[in-house]
């Protein structure tokens, strides 16, 4: 009995890891219950409470909090009028856009794209000010993780991250204490999109059982800058700028070579973008 409840969460969140990857290949396509059923290959009846028992929301959360990070995304870090972001964020007017927009974000697109927290940033990159935002050097630990890979936009390796999540949950390996790690070998601004590599990991413990489709990655300890980060994953590229060109130069270290790590100390799944949480960490020469 308990391999066959093994094999059935092993088919389950294959089932259900093909549903997150259907919704990121079609986030600005029309999508459906019957449609996703289809592509789990369970009952129209009983899919969605598996899918919202395992993601720990609904898919209709899912989508929504998908399509507004993608918009955040466009406002931040593009010059798209507000229409062209809405439209393709699934909404048929913009105000409709910004009443959804402002009910996640308490901005509305508008005030956003002139001043949320990659504004901050921008200013300190521009005035070249090295002591705009706090960093701290720490020291980590070697860390063993589960790890999918992911390679395109770094905005959307939420993607592998889910999918991580819907693997690793009913095998018993996500708690309260789990750390989830994004792992950044890339610099957006020198390598094409689609090159990017990345990977989502999740920490556990040396020796834990690896479930199927999924591999594991060591991430070495050592010295590190922090800057700790609040606010939406869509307004972030400026603060690795201010952090690499502004105040890397002016710190008397030397950047390590070794890939950007991100520690999220919170979940978009139950958080408000504006109070999510991110350690971003530069490695550093010893």
């Amino acid at each position: 009995m308990l391999m066959r409840n093994k094999d059935t969460q092993t088919s389950h969140s294959g089932r259900i890891a093909r549903v997150v990857d259907y919704l990121h290949d079609h986030l600005e396509d029309e999508l459906n219950l019957d449609i996703l059923a289809d592509v789990a290959a369970m009952s129209r009846w009983h899919w969605h409470r598996v899918y919202t028992a395992m993601q720990g929301e609904t898919v209709a959360a899912t989508v929504r909090r998908l399509r507004l990070a993608r918009a955040a995304d466009r406002l931040a870090n593009s010059g798209a009028e507000i229409e062209e972001i809405a439209g393709r964020a699934g909404y048929t007017t913009a105000e409709a856009f910004g009443r959804a927009f402002k009910q996640s974000y308490d901005m509305t697109p508008g005030a956003y794209r002139a001043g949320g927290s990659h504004a901050a940033f921008k200013a300190a990159n521009r005035m070249h000010d090295a002591a705009g935002f706090a960093v701290e050097i720490v020291t980590l630990p070697a860390t063993h993780c589960l790890s999918i890979p992911h390679r395109g936009s770094y905005m959307q390796i939420s993607r592998a991250f889910e999918r991580l999540f819907a693997t690793a949950g009913p095998a018993g390996l996500v708690t309260r204490k789990s750390r989830m790690i994004g792992v950044y070998y890339d610099d957006p601004d020198a390598v094409e999109t689609q090159q990017l590599r990345s990977a989502a990991c999740l920490m556990i413990e040396p020796g834990s059982a690896v479930p199927v489709g999924l591999e594991t990655l060591d991430l070495p300890g050592g010295r590190y800058a922090r800057l700790a980060y609040r606010g939406p994953y869509a307004d972030m590229r400026d603060a690795y700028r201010w952090l690499m060109g502004v105040w890397l130069p002016a710190s008397g270290h030397e950047a390590a070579d070794g890939p950007m790590l991100e520690d999220y100390l919170n979940s978009p799944a139950d958080t408000a973008p504006s109070d999510l949480r991110t350690d971003i960490h530069l490695p550093l020469e010893e």
